[in-house]
């Protein structure tokens, strides 16, 4: 006989799925001891299931393949919860399996009790308590399939008398999981073609739903004349040898972007649902390709809509349109993309703030002469190797990779970049780290985001996952400092009592490395990198520095301008 947990650590490991991540727990402990049967499987214990959640979600983004998290009763299913939303806004398949009581105490208020099909009804695609062996593998079907078609998340909940009951005879899940192509309408693709050959220019704005269309993309770009701005997701795939894209747009952006938006007759979207409705061109008609319907015309107003897989829509669309002579509107936006990548490569230099500009400058934005950001992130960027995988947690850490680290060669990109969670980067490299233990996974960790999951760094020296942990160590909550000031508001509630991370760090059975000083930042970080087994490196970063968004109005400067007077009267009269 076999039983239900038995079956579930099979399927699994037979879809591939080879490791679990979650922190083990009685409701668990059928499963967890299949686990320890099953020779395909790793089991990952970790020290909080928010940070399992974001590890199995992780692995679902680099690999498109299952990922799978598990948390026990009441508490150690709600931690899961965090991580699970990241899943379902990034939309990677993710399964959840969780603890519930025994199945004669379910609605008597029991010691830890959760209703957990109320509690992740908005998180899942699919959600469902299992009561009998009868039911169980029509369910585990119907949840795998429900994960990847979303592809979302998918719950199943266990109670403790549950998971350890045999299986009907010959009972079991039959998971399919084939995606389709999805092929656009004529009808679609004669209005699309029919709005852009009657504009003088297009701008694209290109998502990583066109990820996989790469050769499609650069054809229609050419085609156009076209510059290119890629969502923040779109870097991995097609920042590289594209000579049509221009950066990001949004908070992280430039102003080429801003440009390019601004001067274009026709907005081409790509398999984006970029979520910043005010960072796009108003009033410019606009024509959206994306395989999904509700995607169409979410943002922005849309006049020409085109439902279907990037690749074949792009394809399908080229032959119908007139071939744009005039590369004026594209050379224009790739020369202000030039000139402010330049004014940008001025701080990357760890010598800058000593040239006679940095010194008059620093006075203004680097008082404590702390390391500039910029030159952390353009530093990792020359050393690390071509095939690594970068994350980055929400906030300024994010700001620098998107500016100064390139997605050359089989680079991947992985963050919260949809749900924008804090303490994302660190337990997200260590699901990446273990589906590759000899791929380089790097990691830029805000100080605030990696000490909200500080515990999980034991994790990473438990199962020997050889991450390298960048700390932007600048003791503030950055972006909120940045937003606090953007509204002429003064710095409050954003300053962080860090320890020494380094020591912190060794003290848990890492290599750390702290960096005070800006000569001692190339050597640092190329020991990091070389060093096998989890690093991390605690660089004291500067916490004045400013990223500008594309467009700066005169509100904004106004609301800095007050917010850097209102710093300093509070400065003056806490030292009276």
């Amino acid at each position: 006989m076999t039983t239900i947990a038995d079956q579930l650590v099979t399927t699994l490991a037979d879809l591939g799925v080879r490791t679990l991540w979650g922190v083990v727990g009685d409701a668990l402990n059928p499963v967890t001891d299949a686990v320890r049967r099953e020779d395909r499987l790793e089991w990952i214990g970790t020290r909080h299931e928010e940070a399992a959640a974001f590890a199995a979600g992780a692995q679902a983004q680099l690999t498109g393949t299952l990922g799978v998290c598990l948390g026990t009763v009441g508490p150690g299913s709600i931690h899961l919860l965090n991580g699970l939303y990241d899943a379902k806004k990034s939309g990677v398949p993710v399964l959840a399996i969780c603890g519930q009581v025994p199945l004669a105490e379910i609605g008597s208020d029991y010691f830890q009790e959760v209703d957990n099909d109320a509690l992740f009804r908005d998180v899942a695609e699919f959600c469902h308590t299992v009561t009998s062996p009868a039911q169980w593998p029509r369910l585990l079907q119907q949840a795998v399939q429900a994960a990847y078609a979303g592809p979302g998340v998918a719950v199943l909940t266990l109670p403790g008398d549950v998971g350890g009951q045999d299986v009907p005879d010959g009972a079991r899940a039959h998971i399919t999981v084939q995606q389709s192509v999805l092929m656009p309408a004529d009808a679609d693709l004669a209005r699309a073609a029919t709005l852009i050959n009657g504009a003088d220019s297009v701008t694209m704005l290109v998502g990583i739903g066109a990820r996989d269309a790469r050769e499609e993309v650069l054809a229609l770009a050419e085609h156009l004349a076209a510059p290119m701005v890629l969502t923040l997701k779109a870097k991995e795939g097609l920042e590289r040898d594209n000579p049509y894209q221009i950066g990001q747009s949004g908070l992280i952006g430039n102003p080429a972007t801003r440009k390019a938006f601004d001067d274009a007759g026709v907005l081409l979207m790509v398999g984006t649902d970029f979520p910043y409705p005010q960072w796009l061109p108003a009033g410019t008609p606009t024509v959206q390709i994306d395989r999904r319907p509700g995607n169409i015309g979410r943002r922005t107003p849309v006049q020409a809509g085109v439902v279907g897989d990037a690749g074949p829509s792009l394809a399908a669309l080229l032959p119908r349109l007139d071939a744009k002579k005039d590369r004026d509107h594209l050379d224009g936006a790739r020369s202000a993309y030039a000139g402010w990548q330049e004014r940008q490569q001025r701080l990357v230099d760890p010598t800058h703030d000593k040239t006679l500009i940095g010194k008059i400058r620093s006075r203004l934005d680097n008082t404590d002469k702390r390391i500039r950001p910029e030159a952390l992130a353009a530093v990792v960027d020359r050393l690390a190797a071509d095939d690594a995988v970068f994350l980055s947690d929400t906030g300024m850490s994010t700001v620098w990779l998107s500016r100064f680290v390139q997605m050359r060669g089989t680079r991947r990109l992985i963050g919260s970049y949809n749900l924008g969670s804090m303490a994302n980067a660190m337990p997200q490299a260590l699901g990446v780290s273990a589906v590759d233990r000899g791929r380089q996974t790097i990691a830029f960790c805000g100080d605030g985001g990696l000490t909200m999951l500080l515990g999980d760094l034991l994790t990473a020296v438990a199962h020997e996952l050889p991450v390298t942990l960048i700390v932007f160590d600048n003791g503030r909550l950055g972006m909120v400092k940045l937003e606090q000031e953007q509204g002429g508001l003064p710095e409050f509630g954003t300053l962080l009592a860090n320890p020494d991370l380094a020591a912190v760090a060794r003290a848990m059975g890492l290599t750390g490395l702290r960096v005070t000083e800006p000569e001692q930042l190339s050597a640092a970080v190329a020991e990091a990198l070389a060093t096998p087994g989890p690093v991390l490196l605690d660089v004291l970063t500067n916490p004045e520095e400013i990223s500008l968004p594309p467009k700066v109005g005169v509100h904004d400067a106004w609301g800095f301008a007050i917010a850097k007077v209102k710093e300093t009267l509070t400065s003056t009269d806490d030292k009276g």
